[in-house]
């Protein structure tokens, strides 16, 4: 918590004119050329100006740099560096020839991080939840939430290992074993000020300050790319960690080849743990071997735990939901709800075992300390899983970006790059992978938490070079 306060530094916002503008803000090309050659670095500098034109002489802005070619169906991140004092350094690595254009969106002023940030630890309560009781009888609601204000008698849900917890308010006469299903919406709340709010107006979001820029051009130079070594799983540190040319996803730090998935998943044991982001690796398996059979568990709803096999090849794929906070507006079941790291401890693991973690999107809401707590008790959890068992293979996947307007008090991406960073440095001690979900959405730029199937199909290509 204290290496992210100092990360984000309170910046009073005083008035809109003060507050960093994308139209005033000024990019300078570092070594101008005609022609640029493929596997350069491209350096621009970023000096940040507000709305009266005067140079702002603090960083911490929010910014996405993207450089592509939309003919080539090619994208990558650019890699900003903040000298906190108005000026930032943003380089890109020129991956391909032709003509680039390269883009720089301011999504949020420093003084909006600030406004997010602090609003973000302020309260449980940007999200409602319903907790629905049954029994033969009677059905009653009630509030349930991961903090819960009352002198009323309370039902409380606890993880007795590590002592997360949820709540609801006790309906009368009815035990707390009956509480059946779930659902949520996102309550009238904020914790922005009226001022602070102007902030996140649609207008205000996303805004491209290198809008005027000409495309470069660039050549190949007699340069050699060497495909790196076979991947890996490991935590990757660079940035941009790859780069998508012809709608293919290349790491920079080793080699990607096409595999056979049935032949890869032969006698595998795949379990999908987490959010819906996960789950569409589920849908992806199903749609795309043919002799996967779906298994019907008798549940219903969105969150519906889902099992496939296919017994020729006994490759076995389950996918299963986090624990509490589980955002939804459609109702679930929460019988069967547990939290990972418990599913983790029952695992036995080895060397044919493949454990895929995403966790994310449904804690952006919430204050970080649920978040950064949640991790380290994953990490827990696979630290002793890997102690019993080395050989299991623990990949985790990060968190898409997502729509850059919808509902930013609570689903900006500023909070999912806050948890990025949060995870890379809870795991980066433990022998597990991370598919940088993050830097993949962002250079394929598609700005949806529920991504298309070709980010999908190049998300789970390298989970299959992970394991065979």
């Amino acid at each position: 918590m204290k290496k992210l306060d100092q990360l984000i530094p309170p910046r009073p916002f005083l008035h809109m004119n003060t507050t960093t503008s994308a139209a005033h803000s000024r990019v300078t090309l570092l070594s101008p050329r005609d022609t640029y050659c493929k596997g350069e670095q491209l350096d621009l500098l970023l000096e940040v100006r507000d709305h009266l034109g005067r140079r702002k002489e603090y960083g911490g802005d929010f910014l996405r740099a993207r450089m592509s070619s939309p003919a080539l169906k090619a994208g990558a991140s650019g890699e900003v560096t903040d000298f906190h004092n108005g000026t930032y350094l943003v380089r890109f690595t020129l991956f391909w020839e032709g003509q680039v254009s390269l883009s720089l969106l301011l999504i949020h002023p420093s003084e909006g991080v600030s406004a997010l940030w602090r609003a973000r630890n302020q309260g449980y309560d940007k999200v409602i939840f319903t907790g629905h009781f049954s029994n033969s009888t009677v059905n009653v609601n009630t509030d349930c939430a991961l903090v819960l204000n009352s002198n009323a008698e309370l039902c409380k849900y606890l993880d007795a290992q590590d002592y997360e917890a949820f709540y609801c308010l006790k309906p009368h006469h009815m035990p707390c074993a009956t509480l059946t299903h779930m659902h949520s919406k996102n309550k009238e709340v904020s914790y922005l000020s009226k001022q602070e709010k102007s902030l996140f107006g649609r207008s205000n979001v996303g805004i491209e300050i290198m809008k005027n820029f000409n495309t470069i051009h660039v050549s190949t130079c007699n340069s050699k790319f060497f495909l790196g070594k076979k991947c890996k799983p490991e935590v990757m540190s660079a940035v941009p960690s790859g780069y998508v040319l012809e709608e293919t996803w290349n790491p920079v730090s080793c080699g990607l080849t096409h595999i056979d998935m049935k032949e890869c998943l032969r006698g595998k044991f795949i379990h999908l743990l987490g959010d819906s982001t996960v789950r569409q690796w589920m849908e992806f398996f199903k749609e795309n071997i043919n002799t996967l059979k779906s298994v019907d568990l008798h549940e219903s709803g969105k969150f519906q735990h889902q099992l496939a096999v296919d017994l020729k090849r006994n490759i076995n794929i389950q996918w299963q939901k986090h624990g509490y906070p589980l955002i939804g507006s459609l109702i679930y079941s929460v019988k069967e709800i547990e939290y990972i790291a418990r599913v983790i401890d029952r695992i036995g693991g080895g060397k044919n075992t493949v454990i895929v973690i995403s966790l994310g999107q449904h804690f952006r809401p919430f204050p970080i300390d649920v978040f950064i707590r949640r991790a380290l008790n994953v990490h827990k959890a696979v630290h002793h899983l890997l102690l019993r068992s080395p050989d299991t293979v623990v990949i985790i996947k990060g968190e898409n970006i997502r729509e850059l307007h919808n509902d930013v008090e609570r689903f900006s991406d500023f909070h999912g790059y806050i948890q990025h960073l949060v995870i890379k440095d809870i795991f980066k001690d433990l022998n597990v992978g991370i598919i940088d979900a993050w830097d993949i959405t962002i250079a394929y730029g598609t700005n949806n938490v529920h991504p298309p199937q070709p980010v999908v199909r190049n998300q789970i290509n390298i989970l299959l070079n992970y394991i065979c």
